[in-house]
C-alpha cells in the first residue's frame, strides 16, 4: 500500500503528460498509467478510487494543456494571468473523465470475488479498465462540442506498427490499448508475468498486420503521370501586430511573395488559417464592411500568382446578413478555393467552433456579464453544415478541416464524398510551444485512420505535408518562414476506420470488457 495516494496519483499525472509531442516520453507515460491502475485497484471505497483517478487526470490536462494560456498574450480585454486559471479550471473538468474510466474499472473489480487467495480481479480489471477509458474518451470528444486534445492513442505515434492499428481501430481503441499495456506492467509488477507473456507477442503480430506494404518495404512507382505539386506557405507572422497599421497587406504581400512562380508542372497553393483579412466575396448586403477595398482587386492579386493550371486554397472571414433588414448577423471561418483568374470556388465554413473563442455560448445571459470579452470579436462566428468535398480542378477532391476540427475522430471526412486528401489550415500562433507539434500529431492520426494525406498551413508552424500513412514528407519547423513544394501525396483505398469509424473503437472496447468478464468466469 503505498502512502499518500493522492499525492502520488497527481503527480504521476503531471509526469504522464510528458508521453505526447513535443517530449514524446511514451514509456513514461505507460509507466504513470501503470501507477494509476496500482492506486485505483487498492482503493478501498469507490470514493478513493474516484478521487484519486480524478487527481490524475487534474495534473495529466494541467501540463498537457499548458499551450491556452499562451492565448490569453493576445487578450487585450484579458489580464494574460487569466490563462493560467483557464487551464486548471479545463483540468479540473476534464479529469471528470478518466474519473469515469477508473471508477467503472474499480467496480468491475468488486463484483469479482477472491479465491485461494488469488486476487480473480487483477486481469479483469485491467481489460475493464481499458474498455472504460475508451468509452470515456470518446464521450470527452462528444460532450459539450467536445474537447478530445491529446486522447492516450496520439502518445503511440513513435511507435510505428503500433500506430498503424488506428487504421482499423481508431485513435480511442489505441487509448484502450495503451491502457491495457499500462496494466500488463502493473501486473507484472505484482508478479502476475502471464498476462505480460501473452500480450506483448499479440500485440506485436497485431500491430505488424496492420503496416501497410510500404511500410515494410519500398513501394512500386505509381503508374501514370507523376502527380501534381503542392506549395504550402508559412509567413511566419504571428498575432503580436493584427491592430498596427497595415497589417493586412503586409500579410497579403508576404503570403504572395512566399507562393513562388508557376512552372511547369500544376501547382496547388495552400495558405494558413484566416490570412487573408480583406474580404473577397461578392455581393454583401452592406457595402461599409468592404472598408474600401474591392474584393475583385484582392482575389485579382492572389491569381496572379498562380498559372492557368495552378489553383489555391485560401482561408479567410465570410459575413452573413440578414436580408430584409441588412443587418450583420455573424460571420464565417471560410476556406475557398481560387483560380488565375481570381474566381471563387465553393465556400467551406468551419463547423465545429471554438466556445469562448469564436463564439459566446448563451450570448443573451453572459454578454452581460462582461464574458463577451472573451472573444475577439463583436459578433460571433456560425457554424458551418459539417464535413464536406469539394471539388478543386485539376488536383481532385479536397476535404477541408479549419484548425482543431482535425482533432475530432471519426468526423473530420464526409462519408457519402471521399476526398482525395484533406486541408487542415490553422492559426497555431495562438498555441505557445507545446501545441504547434501536439496538434501535428493529431492530424498525423487522422492521416492513418482515414487513408488520406494532409496538408497543414499554418502561420507560425509547424506547417507539413502528410502522407497516407501518417509520415511527414515535408514541415516547415515552428517560428520559421518557409515555403514547402512537393509532389501531392497520394490516398490509399478507405481504411477499415474510414469505412466504419468510431464503431470499430466501440467494438474494440466491447472486446476488451468481453475478456474482462470471460477472465472472470474462467477463474471460478
Amino acid at each position: 500500500m503505498l502512502r499518500r495516494p493522492l499525492l502520488i496519483a497527481f503527480v504521476a499525472g503531471l509526469v504522464s503528460a510528458t508521453g505526447f509531442a513535443p517530449l514524446d516520453l511514451w514509456p513514461v507515460l505507460i509507466a504513470a498509467l501503470a501507477l494509476l491502475l496500482a492506486l485505483v485497484h487498492d482503493a478501498p471505497t469507490l470514493r478513493s478510487a474516484l478521487l484519486r483517478s480524478w487527481l490524475f487526470g487534474v495534473g495529466h490536462f494541467t501540463v498537457g494543456d499548458n499551450w491556452i494560456q499562451h492565448a490569453f498574450d493576445y487578450q487585450d480585454k484579458m489580464p494574460p494571468v487569466l490563462g493560467y486559471f483557464a487551464v486548471v479550471l479545463l483540468a479540473l473538468y476534464l479529469a471528470i473523465y478518466p474519473m469515469l474510466a477508473m471508477g467503472l474499472a474499480w467496480r468491475f473489480k468488486q463484483l469479482v470475488k477472491k479465491r485461494n487467495g488469488w486476487e480473480e480481479a487483477d486481469l479483469g480489471f485491467v481489460l475493464a479498465a481499458a474498455a472504460a477509458w475508451i468509452a470515456t474518451e470518446w464521450l470527452r470528444g462528444t460532450m459539450f462540442t467536445g474537447y478530445p486534445w491529446n486522447p492516450l492513442g496520439v502518445a503511440w505515434l513513435p511507435v510505428v506498427p503500433v500506430a498503424a492499428m488506428a487504421t482499423w481501430i481508431g485513435t480511442y481503441a489505441l487509448s484502450g490499448v495503451m491502457v491495457a499495456v499500462a496494466g500488463l506492467v502493473f501486473l507484472a509488477g505484482r508478479r502476475q508475468f502471464a498476462p505480460l507473456l501473452l500480450g506483448v507477442p499479440i500485440l506485436a503480430i497485431v500491430s505488424l498486420f496492420s503496416l501497410a506494404p510500404c511500410q515494410i518495404a519500398a513501394c512500386v512507382p505509381h503508374p501514370g503521370p507523376p502527380p501534381p505539386h503542392v506549395v504550402v506557405v508559412q509567413p511566419n507572422i504571428g498575432q503580436e501586430g493584427v491592430a498596427d497599421p497595415g497589417y493586412d497587406e503586409k500579410v497579403l504581400a508576404k503570403l504572395i511573395a512566399l507562393s513562388g512562380k508557376p512552372g511547369p508542372e500544376p501547382r496547388l497553393v495552400v495558405w494558413p488559417e484566416g490570412m487573408v483579412n480583406q474580404y473577397v466575396e461578392d455581393g454583401y448586403a452592406d457595402p461599409r464592411y468592404y472598408f474600401g477595398i474591392d474584393p475583385r482587386f484582392v482575389r485579382a492579386r492572389i491569381g496572379a500568382v498562380l498559372g492557368p493550371r495552378d489553383m489555391a486554397l485560401i482561408g479567410g472571414n465570410s459575413l452573413a446578413f440578414d436580408e430584409p433588414t441588412r443587418r450583420l448577423v455573424g460571420a464565417g471561418n471560410s476556406v475557398w478555393p481560387i483560380d488565375s483568374r481570381g474566381q471563387l470556388g465553393p465556400r467551406y465554413d468551419k463547423a465545429h467552433l471554438v466556445p469562448y473563442g469564436e463564439y459566446l455560448p448563451m450570448r443573451e445571459i453572459l454578454a452581460p456579464l462582461g464574458l463577451a470579452r472573451l472573444v475577439m470579436g463583436e459578433i460571433d462566428f456560425l457554424p458551418g453544415p459539417g464535413p464536406r468535398t469539394l471539388a478543386v480542378p485539376g488536383f481532385g477532391k479536397v476535404g477541408v478541416q479549419i484548425c482543431y476540427e482535425i482533432i475530432f475522430s471519426g468526423h473530420t471526412v464526409d462519408p457519402a464524398n471521399r476526398p482525395d486528401f484533406l486541408f487542415n489550415p490553422s492559426n497555431d500562433a495562438w498555441f505557445g510551444a507545446w501545441g504547434p507539434p501536439q496538434h501535428l500529431a493529431q492530424a498525423r492520426m487522422r492521416a492513418i485512420e482515414e487513408g488520406l494525406p494532409i496538408l497543414r498551413g499554418t502561420p507560425t508552424g509547424i506547417s507539413a505535408v502528410i502522407d497516407a500513412h501518417g509520415s511527414v514528407l515535408a514541415d516547415i519547423p515552428h517560428l520559421a518562414e518557409g515555403r514547402i513544394d512537393v509532389p501531392l501525396p497520394r490516398p490509399t483505398p478507405p481504411t477499415p476506420f474510414a469505412r466504419w469509424g468510431n464503431w470499430m473503437a466501440f467494438l474494440a472496447a466491447a472486446l476488451f470488457l468481453f475478456f474482462a468478464i470471460a477472465n472472470r468466469r474462467y477463474a471460478r
